[in-house]
């Protein structure tokens, strides 16, 4: 099988960066975007966030910028308007396996970054 220069380019890409540091693979490609805000919901949580990278099944999501959602109170509200009724701002980065995520939205809103 013969190489295109883009397939050439990412191989090379990625043994440089394997020797800067341990790179884990996946063979999935993830529908989530760096720099864009999402609300996850996984098997056991919720949780605001704009992703900073994604590093094989793991979502990294940037520090100062993660919210753990105890209640999104009426689901509509908080995805149209931005509305929660409970949240914990946290200020470390996050990482959520992608395999335990059910579904995820769309964060079109301010970061929630107030305690309530």
């Amino acid at each position: 099988m013969k190489l295109t220069k883009e397939q050439e380019k990412a191989i090379a890409e990625i043994i440089q960066t394997s020797e800067e540091k341990e790179v884990v693979f996946s063979a999935k490609k993830l529908p989530f975007e760096v720099g864009e805000r999402y609300f996850f919901r996984t098997v056991t949580y919720h949780v605001i966030g704009e992703v900073e990278e994604i590093i094989g099944d793991f979502i990294v999501l940037k520090e100062g910028t993660v919210t753990w959602v105890a209640d999104s109170g009426r689901f509509m509200a908080a995805i149209d308007d931005g509305e929660l009724d409970e949240v914990e701002p946290v200020n470390c980065k996050a990482f959520i396996n992608s395999g335990s995520i059910t579904d995820s939205f769309e964060w079109k809103h301010d970061l929630p970054r107030n305690q309530k």
